[in-house]
Parts: C-alpha cells; sequence; structure tokens
C-alpha cells in the first residue's frame, strides 16, 4: 500500500470503497466512515466516498492524524459508465436529447444528475437516419445505459439496445401509452400512434 501520505488532494487516489485498506491504527485514527478492526489493528472505510485527513490538533498529545470517508452526497447512488438509468426526457432538439436522471438500477438519486442521448447513440442500426423528435418527446421516461461522463456533469447515455428506450410516455391524450412495436407507441383513448424509440419489455 505504500507509505500514509497526509496530503490527499488528488481525486483519483482519494476515492475509497467500504472495505478499502486507510492504514494502521498506530499512524492514523479513524474518523466518520471508518472503523478499526481491533484483530489486526487496521482501520477500513466503511462506506465510499472522498478519503480525507484531519492533522491532529496544534495542542494535541496525540501526534496521529484522523482520517475520515466523505461519502457522495447523503450516499445516493451516482452514475456511473455501464449503469442502468432511469430517466426523464426535459428536452429534444435535433442532435440530442436531454432528461433528469432519476434512477441508477432500482435506487433513486438523491442530487441532480442531467443525461444527454445524443444522435448517434439512440439506436444501433441506421444511426444516420434517427429523427430525435420521432425518438422522443419531453416527459418520456426512458431506460439508459451511462456511457461516459459528459461536460458540466452531463452523463452521456445510449438507448441502442433492444432493451434500452422509452418505457413509459404519456399520448396528446394524457393517457399511458401501450408499446406496439419498436417505433410505436398508442394511445388507449384516441388509437392514435406515436413515434418513439421503445424499450423492449422483457418476457
Amino acid at each position: 500500500m505504500g507509505g500514509m501520505s497526509i496530503v490527499e488532494q488528488s481525486e483519483g487516489s482519494g476515492i475509497v470503497t467500504p472495505g478499502e485498506v486507510l492504514g494502521k491504527a498506530s499512524q492514523i485514527i479513524p474518523g466518520r466512515g471508518a472503523y478499526l478492526s481491533p484483530h489486526n489493528q487496521t482501520i477500513y472505510a466503511s462506506l465510499s466516498g472522498r478519503r480525507n485527513t484531519i492533522p491532529p490538533p496544534p495542542n494535541s498529545p496525540d501526534p496521529r492524524p484522523t482520517v475520515e470517508v466523505i461519502g457522495h452526497k447523503s450516499h445516493g447512488p451516482v452514475p456511473e459508465p455501464g449503469s442502468v438509468v432511469i430517466a426523464r426526457v426535459t428536452k429534444v432538439t435535433v442532435r440530442s436529447a436531454s432528461a433528469d436522471i432519476m434512477c441508477v438500477g432500482p435506487t433513486s438519486v438523491r442530487e441532480k444528475f442531467t443525461g444527454i442521448i445524443r444522435q448517434q447513440d439512440v439506436r444501433a442500426t441506421e444511426i444516420d437516419k434517427v429523427d430525435m423528435h420521432l425518438s422522443f418527446h419531453p416527459g418520456d421516461i426512458v431506460r439508459a445505459v451511462v456511457l461516459s461522463l459528459g461536460d458540466a456533469r452531463a452523463y452521456f447515455l445510449s438507448t441502442a439496445k433492444n432493451e434500452l428506450g422509452v418505457v413509459s410516455a404519456e399520448s396528446i391524450a394524457g393517457a399511458t401509452m401501450v408499446p406496439i412495436s419498436w417505433t410505436e407507441m398508442q394511445c388507449p383513448l384516441t388509437g392514435q400512434v406515436e413515434q418513439r424509440k421503445v424499450a423492449k419489455v422483457a418476457g
């Protein structure tokens, strides 16, 4: 593991996960998000987050710094590349759709994450023929997979798999539409058909 560094500024090495060794009890004091295992006098992280080292107070008789783990905001889930997310479409343009991420896997998020579905990430075939306005409408609930962290805290999302795409949509008449094909959903009230990039239902 190498020697203990008091200054942990770099983001990459500063992120720890539960069970990760933070150091020996002879060198550090466990703070929030850290615990001491008495049998080997080793301190471990008890949650995921950023490692933070607090130097001892100037007049402290104990020279050991305190190491704590600062969890992601209220320990809500954070989208990562490969995560399947549920998002609500907020805006559709010619080249992309914006969405607010509501769930990562089965767990709802506790902070705001924005997703962007670019034209080339809507479906796997005939990518150049994708019409964003016939794929998504504002208010649609989509299932997507996170490709990467884009810029300005927006995640690039993809619906280019059969099971990804619109899972719930409201028709112009205000009813929840029923998927009738890969590309169409129908209003049960009016019978009107609207185009969407539909997520294939399992089963």
